[in-house]
């Protein structure tokens, strides 16, 4: 979970769609207080119906007052819209980061390098020999610093 935390936009998504949904219950509690015939009589029925709403359960009462079904289908498209969002950016997040690292675009951008290699003139062929050396040089030294 740590991981996912620091990597991903989960945890600022999650506090997103929460302060939403207080707040679209909120409008839809506050539309609904007058309205004869509403199923929604407390804030915490608001909340329920706003958790039943996005989830694309069916099984939320539909408002009644035409403020609150405004309200109501705003917080459906955006809550569902951020709610699997986020499910689905996480995931993908996640999983392509190993795909992402470093050390991985190094390997990348040096092998497609060495493809290029037949077009070099021989000048340029003896640059490159001499970063490979320095570089070859290079690594000996952090290795022989991590097995010190």
């Amino acid at each position: 979970m740590k991981d996912i935390s620091a990597h991903t936009p989960f945890t600022e998504m999650l506090l997103l769609l929460i302060v939403l949904w207080l707040i679209f219950s909120a409008g839809v509690y506050y539309s609904e207080l007058a309205a004869s015939g509403s199923s929604i009589h407390s804030y915490g029925d608001a909340l329920y119906w706003g958790i039943a709403a996005f989830s694309t359960a069916g099984i939320a009462d539909a408002p009644v007052s035409l403020t609150a079904k405004f309200i109501g289908g705003l917080w459906i498209v955006i809550g569902s819209m951020l709610f699997f969002g986020t499910i689905v950016a996480t995931v993908t997040t996640y999983f392509m980061r190993p795909m992402q690292r470093p050390h991985k675009r190094i390997i990348d951008t040096i092998e497609y390098n060495l493809e290029q290699l037949n077009d070099l003139s021989i000048d340029e062929l003896d640059l490159l020999k001499d970063t490979v050396d320095t570089l070859i040089v290079h690594v000996e030294r952090i290795k022989q610093k991590q097995s010190e």
